[in-house]
Parts: structure tokens; sequence; C-alpha cells
């Protein structure tokens, strides 16, 4: 029987490689800048983000099995920068009192010294060349998930009669397929609502597309002040007047492109520029479906506008990810703030991972990614050979949803 080839051995730990990653002053320095240091004695912040990631990584389902696991490693534990197994209550203390605050800066942190490290980490590196040659400029995606939570037990985030759930909305980098902004909060809001602040961030000439739920005129009306090509999905009650009809090809996807105004007193108000108005036949789950699109870019061709909000349905590959494999549906807590410390450690630990496949030139799926690691966090193992050799299937596997391969079936 042929024998298997252990992978390259280290000093380290797999878990201890990864969590390498963060910086060693960052986490004391946060957690003195939101005075989480001064809540905590025994258990310390490091302490704290580590059994949160490991709980990530692990995919532990509750208190028990993080303290439990941790515990009976805790010699492999303390020699990542002295870090500390907690117990059932420490750990759930923490949760609860710590400004969550701190996760979010952290990840923000993290995401700036990694950056500083591989600049083609977060610009994209060679899919954002390719598709930089057709636009030209930055493609940011706009949308928000709903993470579902027991309503019995978490009263602050109920927004129906019988169901609670948190929100968080998320602005993507479709170069480098890396969030550039997140709000985590209950469900309550609208989506609309949060628009100005997911969008603040755009800069004049870059792209940010989203869906219909976040159509707001005073909101496009900012953006087009700032010179944002936006790019969305008309609603059904939308009232217009045609200004202009533009000529399309006979026999295409596209069915008209028109400049178009508002109709409505309060809406042409809010936005009293013209708007351009593309309807195009889109295959939806092998049905071809009317779809109408607005946009502020009068001078694109209809193909490619209808090619941009295509590309919006990236986002949704980014949410698949981290919902299918990190831990978003047990939560360690039933408070606002434990919860958003679990979504926050789930967007570093993504982050880390993203990074290590960046660095090993990971070509498989994600979900693989997730399941090597997983599967020998204590194992003393070189995380970057490992990624390296793993696996016997051949050829390229979609791993980054590639922008410029974003297309209509037809379009040319």
């Amino acid at each position: 029987m042929k024998k298997t080839k252990l992978p390259t051995a280290s000093n380290f730990t797999v878990l201890r490689q990864l969590c390498n990653y963060i910086p060693g002053h960052l986490v004391p320095q946060l957690a003195r800048d939101t005075g989480v240091d001064e809540q905590a004695r025994t258990f310390s912040p490091w302490s704290h983000v580590v059994s949160l990631c490991y709980g990530q990584l692990a995919h532990s389902i509750g208190l028990n099995d993080v303290c439990d696991a941790l515990g009976l490693n805790s010699g492999p534990l303390s020699a990542l920068r002295g870090a500390t197994p907690p117990t059932r209550n420490n750990l759930s203390h923490a949760n609860k009192v710590r400004d969550a605050a701190m996760a979010e800066q952290l990840f923000w942190a993290v995401y700036e010294h990694l950056g500083d490290l591989s600049p083609k980490f977060v610009s994209g590196g060679k899919a954002g060349k390719r598709f930089a040659r057709r636009f030209r400029r930055t493609i940011h995606v706009v949308d928000s998930t709903t993470i579902e939570l027991v309503a019995t037990c978490m009263d602050w985030a109920k927004h129906r009669r019988r169901k609670a759930a948190a929100k968080c909305h998320l602005r993507l980098d479709l170069q480098s397929f890396l969030p550039r902004f997140a709000i985590v909060d209950t469900a309550r809001d609208a989506d609309a609502k949060r628009a100005r602040e997911v969008c603040a961030g755009v800069k004049a000439g870059e792209i940010v597309i989203f869906d219909k739920a976040y159509v707001d005129y005073e909101h496009l009306m900012d953006l087009e002040r700032r010179e944002v090509v936006w790019v969305t999905r008309a609603k059904e009650n939308l009232e217009f007047v045609v200004m202009e009809s533009l000529p399309v090809k006979a026999g295409g996807k596209i069915v008209s492109d028109e400049l178009v105004g508002v109709k409505n007193a309060g809406s042409q108000k809010a936005y009293p520029e013209l708007m351009r108005r593309v309807t195009a036949w889109v295959e939806v789950d092998g049905k071809e479906r009317l779809m109408v699109f607005l946009t502020n870019q009068l001078t694109w061709s209809p193909e490619s506008v209808a090619e941009l909000y295509r590309c919006r349905w990236q986002i949704e590959v980014f949410f698949k990810q981290i919902k299918q494999t990190l831990q978003l549906a047990d939560f360690l807590g039933t408070t606002a703030n434990a919860v958003r410390w679990q979504v926050w450690t789930a967007l570093l630990v993504y982050l880390l991972l993203r990074y290590a496949a960046f660095l090993s030139d990971w070509t498989h799926s994600f979900s693989r990614l997730f399941a090597v690691i997983r599967t020998c966090l204590w194992r003393k193992f070189d995380l970057l050979g490992l990624l390296g050799r793993y696996g016997t299937a051949t050829g390229s596997f979609r791993y980054l949803g590639r922008p410029e391969q974003a297309f209509f079936p037809g379009f040319i």
C-alpha cells in the first residue's frame, strides 16, 4: 500500500501560525484604547481573541465545546503568546461585558497590516488587473445578510412577532473579494436607512453596485454629487418620464435603453438629474427573466450596465462562504455585544484564512481550505507547505468570484 507523505514539519501548530498573522502589539493596544484591559483580570484580551478564533476554526457549537477543547490543549495554547484556556463563566462574561468595538477595530487593523505586508492581497492582484483593463476603476458591491437568532432569549434582536435576527450590512471590494466596510446591527431597520453609511467611503470615479432595497433618491443624489458611478435595479413602482430613447441592437438581450427622470414631485426634488434605465433579458436559474436596471452612467453601453449588475451577485458568494463554513449559527452568548464579538471574529478568521491562501497560491475552494485547516489545528505542520501540496485533484478551481468572468450569456 502506498504511504502518504506528511507535510513538512514545523515548530509551531497550525493554529499558532494563523494567529501569528495578528501583530503581537495590536490586541493589548486596542484593549487599552477601548477600555477592555480594565475589565480583564485572569482572562486576558489576547486569550479572549484566541478563544473566539478557535471557536470559529473548530466550528464550536457552545461554550463547553470551546472551553473543554482549549483546556485539553492548554500546553500548545500557552505557547501562543501565553494564551490561557477560559472557563465557561470567564468566556461568557467576557463576551457580555467587553466592548465589541475592540473586535471591529482589530479586524480593520489586521486588514491594514496585511495590506502593508502584501499590497496585492488587498488590491486584488492579477484578477483585479485583468478586470481593470475594461473598467479601470475600483468596483464595490453593497448588500446585507440576515443572521437568524433565537427570539425567546434575544429580545433585543426581535424584528417580527416570533423572529429575531441580526443583520450585517457589507461593502465588498470586488477585485480583492474582501470587505471594505461592515455594520453589524439588528434586522429592524430597512437597508435603505444604512445606504449612506455603507457607501460613505466610496471615492469619486469608483463604481458601487447595490440591490433595489438600498435605493433612496437622496442617497443616489449624494453619490452623483460625489461623482460616484452607481448601478442598481429599478423598483416595480417606479414612476418615470422618458426623456430620450437610445438605439439598441435588434434581436439582442437588451430590450430598451432610455434616459428617464423621476415623475413623483418628492422624488424629483430629491433626484432632479436624469438617470439611465436599461431593460434586459437575464437568465436566472435556467429561465430568462426581464430585469430593469438604473444607473447614473449615461455613456457606457447597455451591455456593460447589465454586466456590472451581474457582478453584484458575487457578494452572495461571499456570504455563502462565511455562513456555510464559519460559525454564525450557534452563538456563544445571547447579548448584542456577544453576537457582535462573534460576527467580527468570523470576519477576522476569514481574513486570516484568505491571507494564508494568498501566500500559498491556493486554487481550491474556500470550503476546502477551511476543512483542511480545521482538521489539523493542533498539528505541527508548516501551514503554507501544507496548503501548497494538499489535494490530488488537478486543474484550476473557482476560489474567488472572478469579476472578469461576470457576464450575461449571449453578450459580446
